[in-house]
């Protein structure tokens, strides 16, 4: 059943007009088109979500160039930080796990058993435990040959040890395989599902797919989860893609929509997002919570989301070609999402906070793009 409805948040009419600097979104094999010139975001919208598009307020990244940390990926899906500022990045197609430090040099940590790659799925989230100093434990988010599931293993001066899985059964199709974990600020690890394909898995409170999870280590449901002992913390979900969170607590998700409005949503446990009875701002008052900020599919797509040493949601686009910028305060949108690196890089998979205060922001046109020379490439934005 649907929770009680959010409307705390104030939702102001805009739209954005996509400035020079700078996914699939439903079906597949989906070409990356030539964003458009415009992006509605989310208020208090006529039929349709129509808005005359106004221009945002800046689209430049004012700190510096961006440059590349690292080219030449096949299929980069995710990248976390080692304490010691490496990242890993997981090779979606090949299963392969990556070592890339600052400086841009690489090694292969190996592959990963049993990933299936058919579709969407493949090698996707990656997540280092924040006492990596002290238990060197990483999990991984991967399809297997008949679900998607996570494994945690450690990470020593020999590679990788064996590979235990702590959550199984999450649904897995062609699509809508979700794949992003996070460690949330509570200790806990945080999962994006899809709903694989089948909508009504996302209103089903004992499916694992179409919600974000919440769980332990070792795969329990975490003490406080909203539904007892379900893994689940938020429902209402069609293919979660990017998690992060504020440094006031606040949770973000980024999740692809079907045919109309991608959706940027303040997470709380036990809340319900309204997919597959609703998409974007436009719907009837079903008790659903709204998303604050949205954008027609063929400008977002979105992927991987950060929050930037400026406070603001930087969202990767992959048929927007993009890096969004949004704004935020309180849980709540401030002005208009403004799009930065439009067409630069192409298609954009994930972007992640580095301890330096800049982004590394993943490229990903090695599939569904157009590669370019080099490609993919691991970008390091500078953010003011």
């Amino acid at each position: 059943m649907p929770s009680s409805r959010l409307s705390h948040r104030p939702l102001v009419l805009a739209s954005v007009v996509a400035l020079g600097l700078a996914g699939c979104s439903g079906s597949a094999g989906d070409p990356t088109p030539t964003p458009t010139a415009s992006t509605s975001t989310p208020g208090s919208a006529s039929a349709g979500g129509s808005a005359t598009p106004t221009p945002s307020s800046s689209g430049a990244i004012p700190a510096g160039a961006p440059s590349d940390v690292a080219t030449g990926l096949e299929v980069p899906w995710a990248m976390d930080f080692l304490p010691n500022g490496d990242a890993l990045v997981t090779l979606r197609d090949k299963g392969e796990v990556l070592r890339v430090t600052p400086t841009g040099q690489k090694s292969s940590l190996g592959t990963i058993d049993g990933v299936n790659a058919d579709g969407e799925g493949g090698l996707l989230g990656v997540a280092v435990s924040p006492t990596f100093a002290t238990d060197q434990a990483v999990h991984f988010y991967f399809t297997a040959e008949n679900d998607n599931r996570i494994v945690r293993t450690t990470l020593g001066a020999g590679g990788f040890g064996s590979m235990t899985p702590v959550l199984t059964g999450i649904p897995k199709a062609g699509n809508h395989n979700g794949g992003r974990i996070k460690w949330g600020p509570d200790g806990f690890l945080y999962v994006g599902t899809g709903d694989a394909g089948q909508p009504n898995r996302a209103q089903e409170r004992d499916s694992l797919g179409g919600k974000i999870l919440r769980i332990t280590a070792d795969g329990k449901a975490a003490p406080g989860n909203p539904f007892g002992g379900s893994p689940v913390w938020s429902m209402g979900h069609r293919n979660v893609q990017g998690l992060a969170w504020g440094k006031d607590g606040t949770m973000f998700a980024s999740e692809f929509g079907q045919n109309t409005w991608d959706e940027l949503n303040v997470i709380e446990g036990g809340k319900n997002y309204g997919w597959p009875e609703a998409e974007g701002i436009d719907r009837d008052d079903g008790g659903f919570v709204v998303p604050i900020a949205q954008w027609a599919t063929s400008d977002a797509s979105p992927s991987g989301i950060a929050v930037g040493a400026d406070g603001a949601v930087y969202m990767a686009a992959l048929r927007g070609a993009s890096l969004w910028k949004v704004n935020v305060a309180g849980g709540e949108r401030r002005g208009d999402p403004i799009r930065l690196l439009e067409n630069r890089y192409g298609r954009i998979r994930d972007a992640v906070a580095a301890s330096d205060g800049t982004l590394w922001v993943l490229s990903n046109n090695t599939f569904r793009g157009q590669p370019r020379a080099g490609d993919d490439r691991i970008i390091r934005v500078p953010i003011g």
